[in-house]
């Protein structure tokens, strides 16, 4: 028994070292010299320190827009996203009317449907109500996210009718009953969904490259992308500072909300 357990520590010892691996060299190499980038044998820890290419990022370049349209856009639509994820998981979980079932598959069955079958004529519509290199043409499409909708809804059909019954008897109304009763119960949900959303409007680059236009409203996923050929040579120390403060928002979401997410995650598979 004692060495199954000494072995199941080791493996997953070993497994989050190989998962940190490529974020520790991507934040050491941001602070080491070109040189030192490619050395053979490689340098594990940096030996000399430099600030040079954050001193890059932030001086020469519009980094602290990028870096602000990328979390604005990313609070904003994951907002909307818990809003309307609730709302839409609440109805299909427990109430009744005409259709129910064949609409929540059809949204079910868009999950299935490539994301590049759609860039067409989403681009088409957003082009037409004069929505391109704006926050609403980047974060409007981002809010009907289907995988919200499933996830608050199987969290929700678990949740005993009598606490709504209950309130209903106490004159209680919808409005109410959403706020008071079924907010209070799905937060680990809402806490799960909100770092799958905010991952999910982050890291949609091709979306971002498509709707945005101009330098000023570029998001910091397509910054970064520009670093690597910003010069006539490559310059992978800047793009590896661009990529760590990249990652940084994306951490601190997580730990704001991993709690909720792994009761969430847990919650939501249980009776």
């Amino acid at each position: 028994m004692k060495v199954n357990v000494v072995l199941r520590y080791f493996f997953l010892i070993a497994a989050s070292v190989l998962f940190v691996f490529p974020l520790y060299w991507m934040v050491t190499g941001s602070v080491k010299p070109m040189l030192s980038i490619w050395s053979i044998p490689p340098e594990w820890f940096p030996k000399t320190v430099q600030w040079s290419h954050y001193t890059k990022l932030f001086g020469e370049l519009p980094t602290l827009r990028w870096l602000w349209n990328s979390v604005f856009s990313g609070l904003i639509g994951v907002a909307f996203i818990l809003l309307f994820c609730s709302m839409a998981g609440y109805a299909f979980a427990k109430k009744t009317f005409p259709g129910r079932d064949l609409l929540f598959f059809l949204i079910i069955a868009t999950m299935m449907m490539p994301h590049q079958v759609i860039l067409v004529p989403l681009y088409r519509l957003i082009s037409g109500m004069d929505l391109l290199d704006t926050y609403r043409g980047l974060i409007l499409p981002a809010i009907g996210y289907p995988f919200g909708v499933f996830l608050i809804r199987q969290f929700i059909r678990y949740v005993p009718d009598e606490l709504f019954q209950a309130a209903k008897v106490d004159g209680a109304r919808e409005i109410r009953i959403f706020v008071q009763i079924v907010i209070p119960l799905i937060i680990p949900a809402l806490g799960a969904l909100a770092i799958f959303s905010f991952m999910y409007i982050w890291n949609d680059y091709l979306w971002q490259l498509i709707v945005l236009q101009s330098d000023e409203m570029k998001t910091l996923p397509l910054g970064v992308s520009a670093l690597i050929r910003h010069e006539t040579t490559v310059n992978y120390g800047l793009a590896m500072a661009g990529g760590t403060i990249a990652a940084v928002p994306l951490i601190i979401v997580f730990l704001l909300f991993q709690r909720s997410f792994i009761r969430g995650i847990t919650l939501g598979t249980e009776k």
